[in-house]
C-alpha cells in the first residue's frame, strides 16, 4: 500500500538492493563530487516540470525515430489496450530463479517522496534518466497519480500505488512510460496497449533499464 506523503523530519522507505545488485555503486560516478555534495545540490535546486520532461523525451524518440527513417511510436508498437495482467507485487525484488535478492529497507530522510533520488544515486546511464530528472517525473507522478518510489537496484526502479489508474489516463500514461523508459515496452510487455492495460489494473510500476 502506498504510504502517505511524510511529515517534515520523518523519512521515506524504499527497499534498496545490495551487493552485486546495489545502485550504491553510483556513488563512484559523481565526477568528484560528494554524495552531500549531490545532496545538497539537488535539494536546493528547483525541482522541473515532469510533465513537459516526459514530453521532451517523447519529442526527442520521435526525432530520432524520424532520422532513421520510422515513425515513433509505431503502430504495431502501439497495439490495443488489452491482454495486460496485473502487477500487485514487487517484480525488481527477485531474480530470475525467483529467489529474493539482498535488500535493505531505508528510512530515507526526506519531506518529499520524489527527494529519495537526492540520497540515491540512479540513472545517467545509457537511456536511463539522470537524478534530476528522475526526481522531476516522480515529484510529477506523485502528484497526479499518488505513485512513490518504492524499490531501487542498479538498473530497476518501481513504484507503489494505492489504486490503479483510471482506465482513460492510462494509454497517456503509457506513452509517458514508454518515453521515459522504452526497455519495458521494446523489451518487455511488446506493446504500448499492453502496458496501458496492466497499468490500468496494477499497483505497482516497473522500470527497467537494459
Amino acid at each position: 500500500k502506498v504510504r502517505e506523503a511524510p511529515a517534515p523530519e520523518s523519512f521515506v522507505p524504499v527497499l534498496i538492493a545490495v551487493g552485486d545488485d546495489s545502485p550504491l555503486e553510483g556513488f563512484e560516478w559523481l565526477g568528484g563530487e560528494t554524495p552531500e555534495g549531490l545532496r545538497q545540490r539537488l535539494l536546493s535546486q528547483p525541482v522541473d516540470n515532469g510533465g513537459d520532461l516526459l514530453a521532451r523525451m517523447a519529442a526527442r524518440n520521435k526525432e530520432y525515430a524520424a532520422e532513421d527513417g520510422w515513425e515513433w511510436p509505431s503502430q504495431e508498437i502501439l497495439g490495443p489496450i488489452k491482454g495486460g495482467e496485473a502487477i500487485s507485487r514487487f517484480l525488481g525484488i527477485s531474480d530470475f530463479q525467483g529467489k529474493t535478492i539482498p535488500l535493505v529497507l531505508a528510512e530515507i530522510p526526506v519531506e518529499h517522496p520524489w527527494e529519495v533520488f537526492a540520497y540515491i544515486p540512479f540513472g545517467g546511464w545509457n537511456e536511463c534518466p539522470c537524478n534530476e530528472e528522475q526526481m522531476a517525473v516522480a515529484k510529477y507522478w506523485y502528484e497526479k497519480y499518488g505513485a512513490v518510489p518504492a524499490v531501487i537496484t542498479q538498473d530497476v526502479l518501481e513504484y507503489d500505488l494505492p489504486a490503479p489508474v483510471r482506465h482513460e489516463d492510462a494509454m497517456a500514461l503509457a506513452l509517458e512510460q514508454y518515453a521515459f523508459c522504452p526497455d519495458i515496452v521494446d523489451q518487455g510487455c511488446g506493446s504500448v496497449g499492453y502496458l496501458a492495460d496492466t497499468l490500468a489494473k496494477s499497483t505497482k510500476w516497473y522500470f527497467w533499464w537494459d
